[in-house]
């Protein structure tokens, strides 16, 4: 059954580096929790605690209502960012030792490698050594190892570093699906734009702490600018003295007219419509929501 995977109060020192200073994150069950933030920000060292490679100075990574242990580690699949196969095993016979290595026995892991390596495209090299793989055949073929013995939580660091825009979206498809399964998935990256396609809560980490968390839609409504496209009929102007709105720019394209308004009162979305349909024959209306991309660079930019 699917718990909670929650980081209480870590902290991680190196040397004179504190790589994690006080980091809190709870992993709901069932969902893709995006792990954000820059290079260097503490991000890999959190996934190695939780994998418990290495150990926290302080706090506690608790799993449901108690502290995991060593034996917990085999509910995890991992994907390191620093990817690790050995290039002078043949795929298949590599891919099947390790496998077993997971608890599957020869017949199942063969079965069920052969059904991954067809949906991706990779049973011809089944008895090619692995360095004569292309790197993004390599990593497909580390993503399948890492999901294979169907495991409860699933950690993906960067993993869609060095693929092509078509198999990062295979890669995007397949861990939706994972999630739509039950299972509970870690997404670490530092690259904004695949976060509102994949991850359900995020955490951003920048200068070892977290410097923001929740849900992606509560996150992009937290930062939402007020200001809306407005585009109308040029048969009819907007009033430019109102206490509901300011006109930030206007210009004219085609038959319309075309503003960026910025609301400054407490109405719904709908209101504002009506409001302005009460002036002006309204074409197109749309709220200027920022991207992740763009919170990502005002909540970094902000705490250099």
């Amino acid at each position: 059954m699917n718990q909670i995977l929650e980081a209480r109060g870590v902290v991680k020192r190196f040397a004179t580096h504190t790589a994690l200073d006080g980091v809190s994150i709870s992993v709901q069950p069932g969902r893709v929790f995006g792990l954000l933030g820059p290079n260097g920000a503490g991000k890999t060292t959190l996934i190695r605690i939780i994998n418990r490679i290495t150990m926290p100075d302080e706090g506690v990574v608790m799993l449901g209502d108690r502290e995991m242990t060593d034996a917990d580690v085999a509910r995890i699949g991992y994907l390191p960012e620093e990817r690790g196969l050995y290039k002078k095993m043949k795929v298949g016979e590599q891919a099947v030792y390790l496998a077993r290595l997971k608890g599957l026995d020869s017949r199942t892991a063969t079965k069920r490698l052969r059904q991954w390596f067809d949906k991706f495209d990779i049973n011809p090299w089944w008895n090619k050594k692995l360095e004569e793989l292309s790197k993004g055949m390599q990593q497909k073929v580390q993503f399948v190892i890492t999901v294979l013995h169907e495991p409860e939580f699933l950690i993906f660091d960067e993993p869609f570093s060095g693929f092509d825009p078509v198999n990062a979206e295979l890669l995007k498809k397949e861990i939706l699906e994972l999630r739509d399964k039950g299972h509970t998935i870690i997404f670490s990256t530092h690259n904004m734009s695949s976060v509102e396609e994949v991850c359900d809560d995020i955490a951003l980490i920048d200068h070892s702490r977290v410097a923001l968390s929740g849900t992606v839609e509560e996150v992009r409504s937290r930062y939402r600018s007020g200001l809306y496209d407005v585009v109308v009929s040029d048969s009819a102007t907007l009033p430019v003295m109102t206490d509901k709105y300011e006109i930030c720019s206007q210009q004219k394209r085609g038959g319309n007219l075309c503003y960026v308004l910025r609301k400054t009162y407490d109405g719904t979305n709908a209101d504002f419509i009506r409001l302005l349909s009460e002036s002006a024959d309204i074409r197109t209306f749309a709220e200027q929501v920022p991207s992740m991309n763009d919170i990502f660079l005002r909540v970094v930019g902000n705490n250099d």
